[in-house]
């Protein structure tokens, strides 16, 4: 008897990006921390943030929310954390 087996992972195609540059430091900068709305996100978010207002040296930090965490950010709040920040965080935490 013949087995057939089917490969669960399927067939991707995306064209590859090129990273953004990492910042060589935070002094100055406008951070964005985006949170995804998962519970322990908002945790290890909120933990991160106040670490970082301490003593990174930032000029500002915006911390925005995602609508669901199961949704794509919206394009508008997409295009508001690039037009108002320099770097961006975000963390899954479960």
């Amino acid at each position: 008897m013949t087995q057939h087996y089917y490969d669960p992972r399927g067939i991707v195609e995306a064209t590859a990006l090129d990273a953004a540059t990492r910042a060589t430091s935070l002094a100055g900068k406008r951070l964005a921390i985006l949170d995804n709305t998962k519970w322990n996100a908002g945790k290890l978010l909120r933990k991160l943030q106040d670490g970082l207002l301490a003593d990174a040296g930032l000029a500002k930090i915006n911390y925005y929310r995602k609508h669901s965490f199961s949704m794509n950010a919206a394009t508008e709040l997409l295009d508001e954390i690039a037009a108002n920040n320099d770097l961006v965080i975000t963390a899954i935490g479960d």
